[in-house]
């Protein structure tokens, strides 16, 4: 311590008491002069270190932002764009309107806002246009006709066997769970066990699914379509992925799927067809949906409005008249049918029509004539054991016809002659044996039992006597009078519901209410215009046969509501029920030479009541007096009733030639009454009339069928076969052909499982076949239903016209739908599709807007009107070979199929498989699309279900 303090004094005695602060200075000085050394000396190191860096074996690492700086300096590459893209000028036209109109609506509008190089723009044009070329050359190679004319029709098939299979799962389901809530689930698992691979429940029902499907399927596309180059570019294949998928594809399904577009689409194609009135009530009529009645109920209140609010005279105030009275009866209608439905108390028509309706009453003779009703007594006959007794009927009515066709065929072969007879004869004996075994021998099983003295007599004739077409006439009668006077059958078979049925698919349980348009439903106009009508005239029933021979009669016009002649077309409405009015000028010299001119008025219906009359009385005036055709669509339409009245001229003027009056007097009495100056006393009653236009087309149904046998010979595949020169050759195909036809059983059930696959796994590969007709066929077959257990006639009635038209045409139906084809995928119909989706998208060189969705009403009357017109386009022949019903409830069901957007929805993706299948088939799309669709739940628990069905099934073996 003492030295320490004497060091202290000595230092401030020696430097003084500021020596501290320079002590301290010198200190800091001394230690920043170190730190400066320090750091002069690591700087002159580091740089050291870094040349050496510098000369490393390793590359440099490029700076990105000056390389970048340094390629936009660059002077821009020019990019040719060839305009080609499909080879046809027409159709690359439009089609380059539509890329540019693409390129600045989705991406230049967004575009310069960042940059103004046109480059970006090039390169993406380049690209769209490579993928096209691609697209158009690929095209170019597929042939389409099997596609077109198998595979769509084949899907739209199978996709509407799916919806029927639900829709009748569903009904059983009715009285347990909502309908609505239940059908789109029943709908994908019946895909399920249809298509066994399949389930597009995801794509159709969840909008992420289906986004995320796109996405999947645009990649796999875009790496077919594009050079390897762009599409190895991420940027550049998700910008054009999510263009496709969420710009093109998503909106086009979206529009496509729409049940109202579907519909707008539906009246369109049918535009030219004028609407029926008598089809809009049918629809009013049939409708359970209460929003589609309030719909066209509000808009019919709302006409009547408007026509009350009118303020008119003269003319005009008959023409409003008629349209008021016909809104307030389809108002009425619409009213009625609500309150029913509202109320709960909607009843099956058919069993109503059973317990309360008085019941039309159809001859025997008529239901054997009609292949519709025949098909419902054949039903009966099955259910009380008496088939036999039909079968043997109808055997023998073919029989007379193959026999009456030898046996012509053979009287005009004169080579050979002799040993052709023999054969001939030998073939119809051995046939003849053939249905005598089958139906009246005591071997027969079931046995038809009738007198033994006619069943002897008969077979005493097959063994003695040569056999002729009439030989099992008398057995034949006596089974008919069995079948019509026997309890058990006809008179039962009219208290049964099939008789019912068979009613209405004969149309005749229509309501009175929807009757009318000239088919004689309707009373004649009582009286005749006051007017136009000589009061002076005297009644022409005590007119003598020198007198009528002076008349002279013309159609001068039809008649409007208010009666006053039109020179074209008019029409009459009585309560909403439409019918024309025929203005008939009767001329009269009298003895004195004077002459007396009156009009009378008569309607189409007057006209075949007054034919039917006559001709019943007169029947040799049949052969030449023709009334014209009855028909039920557009008979109001100018043209076909001007048509109409030259034809009803035509019939006059033969009917009062002076030769068929002086070779038939006794028609004097009925031509007078029916010219005279009064309402038309009908003679006919309704049915009479209905039944005479059922009958008629029909008629003698077996015997026609011989008339077309005899006229084309080759026309049928079975029970016929050609006749040549050479004939003796074909005897035996010949006898076993007439056996197989004629003495084979009418099948009852369809095949097993037919149901449960897709419609053209029915088709037989092996059978040399127009295919594409077949399909067609196979589609009626499916939209009507035809394949259910009681229309095993309807199927043999498609089965005849597929042969006849076979026969008449061979291969020209099929040639003319590969024709149609070709016409589709020419080039002048592809650029005309290509400028439909410019104009649809593009209008007037602009984007269109998105259409607001319309009001629900509106789109409740469009429903109503796509029915209607789908439901009149049905041509009467269809109805008379398959039934009015069913014709009626194939077309509602291919109407209410459109009427679910997930359920178009799978229709359209169905469609884009196919598509793209036949595309590119060597990349295997089809095990593609199972991987896709391999997310559903639904399809996972059928495996499941499945295989443990299979563990199973093993085990017990």
């Amino acid at each position: 311590m003492g030295m320490g303090m004497l060091g202290v004094v000595l230092f401030l005695v020696t430097f003084g008491p500021f020596a501290i602060f320079y002590f301290a200075f010198y200190i800091l000085c001394f230690v920043g002069g170190g730190f400066a050394v320090i750091l002069l000396f690591g700087k002159t190191n580091s740089e050291k270190y870094l040349e050496k860096c510098e000369h490393t074996f390793l590359p440099a690492a490029p700076t990105g932002v000056p390389k970048a700086l340094e390629e936009m300096k660059r002077e821009t590459r020019q990019i040719k764009i060839d305009r080609r893209l499909t080879g046809s000028s027409i159709i690359d036209e439009p089609l380059q309107q539509v890329i540019q109109f693409a390129l600045r609506d989705y991406i230049q509008y967004w575009y310069y806002t960042l940059s103004n190089d046109e480059s970006f723009l090039l390169e993406v044009r380049q690209t769209i246009q490579n993928a096209l070329v691609q697209f158009a050359t690929r095209s170019k190679e597929v042939d389409w006709q099997p596609y077109f004319t198998t595979r769509l029709v084949d899907d739209f098939a199978t996709h509407l066997r799916v919806f029927r299979k639900a829709q009748q799962r569903i009904e059983d389901l009715r009285p347990k769970k909502d309908i609505a809530e239940e059908f789109v689930e029943t709908f994908f698992e019946v895909e399920v066990e249809m298509e066994k691979e399949v389930c597009r429940d995801l794509v159709c029902t969840s909008g992420k699914d289906e986004e995320a499907f796109l996405r999947d399927l645009c990649e796999v596309l875009l790496y077919l379509i594009l050079p390897p180059g762009d599409f190895h570019n991420k940027n550049m294949r998700y910008f054009l992925r999510e263009i496709l998928a969420k710009g093109i594809l998503l909106p086009l399904i979206d529009q496509l799927s729409d049940p109202d577009y579907v519909n707008q689409y539906i009246i369109w194609m049918i535009r030219d067809a004028n609407c029926n009135y008598e089809a809009f009530l049918n629809i009013i009529k049939l409708s359970d949906k209460v929003v589609e009645l309030e719909a066209v109920r509000d808009r019919a209140a709302e006409e009547l409005q408007y026509l009350r609010s009118l303020d008119t005279a003269g003319d005009d105030i008959s023409t409003i008249k008629n349209q008021i009275n016909s809104l307030l009866f389809v108002k009425k209608i619409c009213e009625s049918r609500v309150q029913r439905l509202n109320s709960g108390k909607e009843v099956d028509t058919l069993k109503l029509a059973a317990n309360f309706g008085k019941l039309c009453t159809i001859p025997l003779d008529s239901i054997l004539m009609n292949n519709v009703a025949l098909q419902f007594f054949m039903d009966y006959m099955q259910q009380t054991g008496g088939q036999a007794h039909l079968f043997f009927w109808l055997t023998v009515e073919g029989y007379r016809v193959t026999a009456q066709q030898q046996l012509d065929v053979l009287q005009s072969v004169q080579k050979d002659g002799e040993r052709q007879s023999k054969q001939t004869k030998g073939l119809l004996r051995a046939a003849a044996v053939g249905v005598y075994d089958q139906y009246l021998s005591e071997k027969a099983s079931p046995r038809v039992h009738v007198d033994d003295n006619l069943v002897a007599k008969l077979a005493e004739k097959l063994n003695y006597e040569d056999p002729t077409p009439e030989i099992f006439d008398d057995v034949q009668r006596k089974v008919y009078d069995m079948m019509l006077k026997d309890e058990q059958f006809y008179p039962s078979f009219r208290q049964n519901a099939l008789y019912v049925r068979m009613l209405a698919e004969l149309d005749m349980l229509k309501d009175p209410s929807i009757r009318g348009s000239d088919d004689g439903d309707l009373e004649s106009f009582n009286g005749s215009p006051t007017g136009s009508l000589n009061s002076s005239l005297d009644d022409l029933s005590n007119t003598s046969s020198e007198e009528s021979l002076q008349l002279q009669v013309t159609i001068s016009d039809t008649v409007h509501a208010d009666y006053e002649p039109y020179p074209v077309a008019g029409v009459c409405n009585d309560h909403g029920k439409t019918y024309a009015l025929y203005a008939i000028t009767v001329q009269r010299r009298n003895p004195d030479g004077s002459e007396d001119i009156w009009k009378t008025y008569r309607r189409y219906s007057d006209f075949h009541d007054f034919h039917m009359r006559i001709t019943e009385q007169f029947e040799h005036l049949s052969s030449f007096l023709k009334l014209p055709g009855k028909k039920t669509f557009n008979n109001m339409d100018k043209e076909f009733l001007g048509k109409r009245k030259k034809d009803l001229n035509t019939y006059l003027q033969l009917l009062i030639n002076p030769e068929v009056i002086k070779a038939c007097p006794a028609l004097i009495p009925y031509v007078n009454d029916f010219l005279e100056n009064k309402a038309y006393s009908k003679g006919k009653g309704d049915f009479a009339r209905k039944m005479d236009t059922l009958v008629n087309p029909l008629r003698n149904s077996m015997r026609n069928v011989s008339n077309v046998v005899k006229s084309i010979p080759d026309s049928l595949a079975e029970g016929m076969t050609k006749v040549s020169d050479n004939m003796g050759k074909m005897s035996d195909k010949l006898g076993h052909e007439i056996k197989n036809t004629f003495l084979k059983v009418p099948p009852l059930k369809p095949e097993e499982g037919s149901e449960h696959i897709r419609v053209s796994a029915q088709l037989d590969d092996n059978v040399d076949d127009n295919i594409p007709l077949r399909v067609m066929l196979l589609l009626m077959d499916e939209v009507f239903d035809l394949k259910e257990r009681n229309h095993w006639l309807r199927r043999n009635i498609k089965n005849l016209l597929q042969q006849l038209i076979r026969a008449t045409y061979g291969d020209t139906i099929n040639r003319k739908i590969v024709d149609h084809v070709d016409w589709m995928t020419s080039p002048e119909q592809v650029a005309e599709t290509v400028k439909r989706f410019r104009d649809s998208f593009w209008p007037s060189g602009i984007l269109a807007e998105t259409a607001p969705r319309r009001e629900k009403a509106i789109r409740m009357r469009s429903r109503v009107a796509a029915k209607t017109k789908m439901l009149m386009i049905m041509p009467d022949e269809l109805k008379h070979i398959i039934g009015a019903e069913t014709t009626r409830k194939g077309i509602l069901r291919v109407f209410e199929m459109f009427q679910h957007n997930q359920l178009n929805r799978r229709l359209v993706y169905v469609f884009l498989e196919g598509f793209l299948e036949t595309l590119f088939p060597q990349y295997k799309f089809r095990e593609l699309f199972i991987k896709l669709h391999s997310r559903s739940q639904r399809m996972q628990r059928y495996k499941q279900k499945s295989q443990s069905a299979q563990v199973a099934s093993s085990q017990k073996r």
